[in-house]
């Protein structure tokens, strides 16, 4: 049974680097059969891509972000990570980790951030 599950700071402040960790089990984050990605969503808003990362490390990024946006692994401790620099209020959102394989899709329960001063 694949499991995500999130963590890092509820609270960051404007100017500030976002930080999440997805932590994986139940699926090695280097299997080929899989792609990992971070989502979030914003108060009133629907689900944004914002990168994923592939079993060799490869990377792929939103457009409208990948210049704040880094995505990179931790494969001895099966996690992988999400960077945001210069964060703003409208980072605000509920972000999620979630992978993928040809079997289907899991998600972790997401966790809120909020940017503020």
């Amino acid at each position: 049974q694949v499991q995500l599950q999130e963590s890092g700071p509820g609270l960051v402040k404007p100017s500030q680097t976002l930080s999440l960790t997805c932590t994986v089990s139940g699926a090695d984050i280097t299997n080929s059969d899989f792609f990992w990605t971070w989502i979030r969503q914003s108060p009133g808003k629907g689900l944004e891509w914002m990168g994923s990362i592939i079993y060799s490390g490869k990377t792929d990024y939103n457009p409208s972000l990948k210049t704040r946006t880094s995505i990179s692994r931790v494969t001895a401790k099966n996690q992988v990570t999400l960077q945001l620099i210069s964060a703003t209020p409208e980072d605000t959102a509920v972000y999620y980790c979630a992978g993928f394989d040809p079997a289907g899709r899991y998600w972790g329960r997401g966790t809120q951030v909020t940017v503020s001063s």
